[in-house]
């Protein structure tokens, strides 16, 4: 498969601190999941992805197109992009199509009925076919958040950047949009804490902690990672990273020294996840 995106020795700081260390990777079709915890330096990475930041260093090249060397590059890499950001405001007192027509313009679709076709698609992709004609401010929280999942379909872009997409979703809502990205033809990149979100989805995962990638593999190997490591039984392992009561009685332990009457279980991709991140704490020497 061809390379959509790549990211050469990228990083970005500000000021005296440092928001993502220097960091390579290259994506391809399909969807590939961002996990890490807060300040971990997710949205900044996204941001620099989708050309919203410029990088302190490296190079970015999209759809063939080196970002960091020209304006004119920039205007074309966009061209062939989606972004979703993870907050923002809308105009509310503007229509659904009426908002998703704006940014279609400034996606320089200059044909109207081409453009009011494109906004009729993209509504009915995320559900709201028939709220193109709803005020903002009259849409619940989670149709906003369709909407602007929405602006960021337009003109099915090669690459399609998604920061905590599911944000206001509910359940039957989040299963659509894994049914929606899934389908896609492109490359998604989609930052979440839902790790169910990822084992449900993504043919490949990142994990970025303190603004370095800790882990690059499909879901199946980051499993691997925990495989022997998770633990049910009465009563807790000793030196567990995590240890929680089930709704059966019985205490799930995530790694530590098991008790000896409990027995091995497959881990989820948050246990796998939960040990990456402790083992990366004590790499950095943090207890």
């Amino acid at each position: 498969m061809s390379v959509v995106a790549t990211f050469e020795q990228v990083s970005k700081r500000y000021g005296g601190t440092t928001a993502v260390r220097p960091t390579s990777f290259d994506l391809r079709p399909g969807v590939v999941g961002l996990l890490g915890p807060n300040g971990a330096g997710k949205t900044t990475l996204l941001r620099l992805l989708s050309t919203a930041l410029p990088p302190s260093t490296g190079r970015i090249v999209i759809a063939g197109f080196d970002v960091t060397a020209s304006h004119v590059n920039r205007v074309e890499a966009r061209r062939r992009l989606g972004y979703c950001p993870q907050e923002v405001t809308l105009p509310r007192g503007m229509t659904a199509s009426g908002f998703l027509d704006y940014v279609a313009v400034l996606k320089e679709w200059k044909d109207a009925a081409a453009r009011h076709a494109e906004v009729r698609r993209v509504l009915d992709l995320v559900d709201l076919g028939d709220r193109g004609a709803t005020r903002l401010s009259r849409l619940s929280g989670g149709q906003r958040r369709r909407v602007v999942i929405a602006q960021a379909l337009i003109g099915a872009p090669e690459l399609l950047v998604l920061d905590e997409p599911t944000t206001g979703l509910d359940p039957e809502q989040r299963a659509s949009l894994r049914g929606l990205l899934s389908g896609l033809a492109g490359t998604v990149l989609i930052s979440t804490h839902q790790t169910e979100d990822v084992s449900a989805l993504c043919d490949r995962v990142l994990v970025i902690d303190a603004g370095a990638i800790r882990f690059d593999g499909t879901v199946t190997e980051l499993l691997a990672t925990a495989a022997g490591r998770v633990h049910l039984g009465p009563s807790a392992s000793t030196g567990a990273v995590q240890t929680w009561k089930t709704g059966t009685g019985l205490v799930r332990s995530v790694g530590g020294q098991p008790a000896p009457d409990s027995c091995v279980v497959d881990p989820s991709v948050e246990d796998a996840y939960l040990l990456l991140r402790s083992e990366g704490r004590t790499r950095q020497g943090v207890t």
